[in-house]
């Protein structure tokens, strides 16, 4: 029979299963983000109509809530390559995308051969890891 504190830490670990399956805690998380970088004036609006957006982007799979755009995007790539040689290399890639929060994007994208990411390559890889990261819902 289970002691109470075993029966505890299987509670615990349902739990923690649960909202990992289920990417309540990417959710909130991208929230307060928002919440934080946006400060609307009605932070219950913006978060219904944060959650409407995300609803709509689940079911036609665009336009994920994102903190970053195109522009923050080319930003962080120039500070890359501060000199305009026009690439980044692999190692400056794979960094820039932990640093944006980027999840699943390509670990070896084009020019990886060579060790050359240029910018095109870089904003296409970005948009699509900052895509998997503000879905913050269950794909089941």
């Amino acid at each position: 029979m289970a002691t109470q504190h075993e029966s505890s830490r299987l509670r615990s670990e349902d739990a923690t299963e649960y909202l990992n399956k289920h990417r309540v805690l990417d959710l909130f998380n991208s929230l307060t983000a928002q919440l934080i970088y946006k400060r609307p004036d009605d932070p219950k609006v913006f978060l219904i109509e944060t959650l409407e957006n995300l609803q709509k982007s689940r079911s036609t799979k665009v336009n994920y809530p994102c903190l970053f755009d195109e522009s923050n995007i080319q930003a962080v790539f120039g500070m890359l390559d501060p000199t305009g040689r026009g690439f980044i290399t692999v190692k400056q890639y794979q960094e820039a995308m932990i640093t944006l929060g980027a999840k699943d994007y390509d670990q070896s994208p084009h020019g990886s051969d060579i060790d050359r990411i240029n910018l095109d390559t870089f904003t296409r890889s970005a948009k699509l890891g900052l895509a998997n990261a503000s879905a913050t819902f269950y794909e089941g």
